[in-house]
């Protein structure tokens, strides 16, 4: 029996390989973003209310009523960015959902779309399903620099999306004020639509404060805004995500997110809004603090081993160089590392059509302290092998 053509070339991703190849080690694993911590009480109990009270039944495609003034609240306080709770925004399954939901309803077959390598591996193969071909646009470590020449020269006339991924997985990068606005000026002067994924928005480091493009001028009626709450509840496995855009793009994300899944989990929207509902900005402050500290470890640990990291800006990934195991490219270095110190990370093939991916692995540290601090002590034993 033959498959679409659509999903020639489409394979597992690395991510979900080396998981189950930590899974067999009985390993720890940094790599696939997972994200196992605890979810505050307030998001557990919300559900399990809605639960116990039967709020079981299906959602408004749109979302749950309890759940979109929340969000639209938290749009115009954090994000600075008002937009209308009953016709601007989608609650999806996943800010992957939301994803896969626009590029169906936005573009058509032979259409393009910019992303930044290094990408998630998800953006690039959502699109191609879509039948949108990825015009890369290239970063290089150490700074993940932006070159918007090369940007307004992947813009052809077959382009219809730029897709911004800050801050990014898997680089850790946050994009400057400066990098958004060289988008949106060709976002305008193209007519292009920006597609943002900022689900770990919540999530930045020395003092670094987020920005959505949508806010810039002229970006509002041409920006699609992602997010979730997979990331800043520790509960990816729950699948809540949403996207904010002018009421007809929003229509049609809804729409398509409607044939695709129907609604988001009912239950679980309702946990979510109970943690919107209930968590301050100490909750967000203290979520960004332990985050650092973890990123301070696992960075120290990587350089003290030769893995030579790329501290990231934002997110909680860090690409680093494969340091001693440099005779090997990314695959043969992720397969040694399990073996020698039952470690999981990601070869950076996973985020890279070129090259420059064969020399890098990427580790996820948002597991709990523990297990995290075992991590780095087994890292840091490489330097005396």
């Amino acid at each position: 029996m033959r498959t679409s053509r659509r999903i020639e070339g489409l394979a597992q991703s690395p991510i979900r390989a080396m998981t189950r190849a930590c899974l067999k080690k009985g390993g720890i694993n940094l790599g696939q973003g997972v994200c196992q911590m605890p979810a505050p009480d307030a998001v557990k109990d919300g559900a399990i209310e809605a639960i116990r009270a039967g709020r079981s039944l299906y959602a408004k495609y749109e979302g749950i009523d309890e759940l979109r003034p929340l969000i639209a609240k938290k749009m115009a306080s954090f994000n600075e960015l008002p937009c209308d709770p009953d016709k601007e925004i989608a609650v999806t399954v996943g800010s992957s959902g939301a994803f896969a939901a626009a590029a169906l309803a936005l573009t058509d077959p032979g259409d393009e779309a910019i992303l930044f390598e290094p990408y998630y591996g998800y953006h690039v193969n959502t699109l191609k399903v879509a039948g949108v071909e990825p015009k890369l646009v290239t970063m290089r470590p150490p700074d993940w620099r932006l070159d918007l020449a090369a940007v307004a020269a992947a813009a052809g006339p077959r382009t219809r999306l730029v897709v911004v991924n800050t801050p990014a997985n898997p680089s850790g990068k946050v994009f400057t004020r400066a990098e958004l606005e060289g988008i949106a000026k060709i976002c305008r002067e193209k007519d292009l639509v920006a597609v943002t994924d900022e689900i770990y928005e919540h999530i930045l480091y020395d003092g670094r404060e987020h920005l959505s493009l949508a806010t810039l001028s002229g970006m509002r009626e041409r920006t699609v805004t992602i997010s979730g709450l997979s990331k800043t509840f520790a509960i990816t496995g729950w699948r809540i995500g949403y996207a904010v855009a002018p009421e007809p793009l929003a229509r049609a994300i809804g729409l398509v997110a409607d044939l695709l899944c129907v609604c988001a989990p009912t239950p679980l929207q309702h946990g979510v809004a109970k943690g919107l509902a209930t968590l301050g900005p100490a909750y967000y402050d203290d979520l960004a603090r332990a985050y650092a500290s973890k990123r301070e470890r696992i960075c120290s640990a990587l350089d003290e081993a030769g893995l030579t990291p790329y501290v990231p800006e934002g997110a909680y990934y860090v690409l680093a160089d494969t340091g001693p195991f440099a005779g090997r490219d990314d695959q043969g270095a992720a397969d040694a590392l399990l073996e020698k110190t039952g470690v999981a990370a990601v070869p950076g093939r996973a985020f890279y059509r070129g090259d420059t991916g064969r020399r890098l692995l990427r580790y996820c540290f948002a597991i709990e302290d523990g297990p995290l601090d075992e991590a780095c002590r087994r890292i840091r034993g490489l330097k005396d092998a």
